[in-house]
């Protein structure tokens, strides 16, 4: 019968080989995975993935809790970020195997700076993808209002750093009136960036009703500040239709929004007292039109009268010019005027007696034609004439002084009168 080991024997035979110096103290870059903390405790996997994003090797990893305070402490200061999942990271490991929880590799040490440059290589690509997108400096472009008052504002609304900016900008010493809406937003931690683009995507929704939108945190640790590095709110900053204003960090701090704003200021505070002077800067830009309007009204009225008391002076000399000028054209006028009348009364008097002659000679010849026409009328009268007709042997018949023309209007007894060439006959009809 073949000889067989037991589990446990076989498990002693693997724990033995960890002696081995080839996987103690070993500095291992890995990417973290299923990060957490138990008592104290941090609970890890250690990845390592191909090109395509495929794991190819994996190991159980703990922190111990005495180390893990000190470790994470350092990790905190150095990188401004926890230790957390997701984070390319150079550890100083010594493989472990118990005989009933199997393998892992303790981590003694963390090369904070390792990590540290990878968030920074992560940074600068974000960078180069803005860039060559073109979309880097594409807020930065848009120009600003003269006068900013109308002011949509993420943040938290409990943030110190939104009520520091309040105060300063609404109790500014000059009166000037700000007009604010907030849009709340997580300001750290996982739900920074889909709160602060969703605050976004409201304000825009409604850009008409802003001139413009400030982004403010406040204080807190470097360390909350690196959920702003992210490609997607860098790139709904970048191309936001309105100016935006940054105010989320310190001084030392730039994110990735702060490098893609309109303007990026070092606080809250600061961005109030930059849009208090832009209005001031408006204001006195205003006091000085009105300034010069004054001026120059005054200019335009003292040359006014000016030019009125030349005028009032030079009007009496003018008159005077124009009636003497107008006494001697009217002087001219009345001297030529018998001269023009004579002549035009020669001119129609000749025309009169031309058309007077002209009239006697049509008068005339009228007169002679209408005198030819009555004379043929004359002789028509009188070869017409009843005489005339009576003396060619015709007689005249008439009935109680009428001509008798048909025998139907004569009746028994009526007294009838024939005219003859020398004389009447009476007769009776019978």
């Amino acid at each position: 019968m073949q000889q067989s080991l037991t589990l446990l024997e076989y498990n002693q035979r693997i724990k033995n080989l960890m002696f081995d110096p080839s996987v103690q103290n070993c500095w291992v870059t890995a990417e973290t995975s299923d990060l957490r903390v138990s008592r104290g405790h941090c609970y890890m996997e250690l990845l390592q993935k191909n090109e395509q994003g495929a794991t190819v090797a994996k190991l159980k990893a703990v922190i111990w809790a005495t180390t893990f305070a000190r470790l994470d402490s350092h990790f905190l200061q150095v990188t401004g970020k926890h230790l957390a999942t997701g984070m390319k990271v150079m550890v100083n490991v010594t493989a472990n195997f118990h005989e009933q929880y199997g393998l892992k590799a303790v981590i003694n040490d963390i090369n904070a700076e390792f990590t540290l440059g990878d968030m920074e290589r992560i940074r600068q690509e974000i960078i180069a993808r803005l860039t060559k997108e073109g979309i880097i400096d594409m807020n930065k472009q848009l120009p600003w209002p003269l006068a900013a008052q109308r002011i949509a504002i993420i943040s938290a609304r409990g943030a110190a750093g939104y009520g520091d900016f309040l105060n300063q900008l609404h109790n500014n010493a000059y009166g000037l009136k700000f007009y604010t809406c907030l849009f709340e937003s997580v300001m750290q931690g996982v739900n920074t960036v889909p709160t602060v683009i969703a605050a976004l995507e409201r304000i825009a929704a409604s850009e008409e009703m802003f001139d413009c939108v400030v982004i403010i945190r406040g204080g807190g640790s470097t360390s909350d500040l690196n959920s702003f590095d992210n490609y997607d709110l860098g790139a709904n900053i970048a191309q936001f239709p309105l100016p935006i204003i940054t105010g989320i960090g310190h001084d030392r701090d730039v994110t990735i929004p702060d490098m893609v704003s309109k303007l990026h200021v070092k606080t809250p505070t600061a961005a109030a007292e930059f849009l208090v002077q832009c209005g001031l800067a408006q204001l006195n830009r205003l006091n000085e039109m009105a300034t010069a309007v004054v001026t120059y009204s005054r200019e335009a009225i003292a040359h006014a009268r000016e030019q009125l008391s030349y005028y009032g002076s030079f009007i009496p000399l003018a008159a005077r010019k124009i009636v003497d000028n107008s006494t001697l054209r009217l002087n001219s006028y009345a001297q030529s005027i018998p001269l023009v009348v004579k002549g035009r009364i020669d001119k129609q008097q000749l025309l009169l007696e031309r058309y007077v002659d002209v009239l006697k000679t049509s008068i005339a010849n009228s007169i002679e034609r209408q005198r030819m026409v009555l004379n043929t009328l004359s002789d028509k009268v009188n070869l017409l004439s009843p005489q005339n007709t009576l003396n060619r042997g015709y007689s005249l018949t008439t009935l109680n002084g009428h001509v008798v023309t048909s025998t139907t209007a004569i009746h028994p007894g009526d007294h009838l009168v024939t005219t003859l060439k020398d004389g009447k006959i009476n007769s009776i009809a019978q």
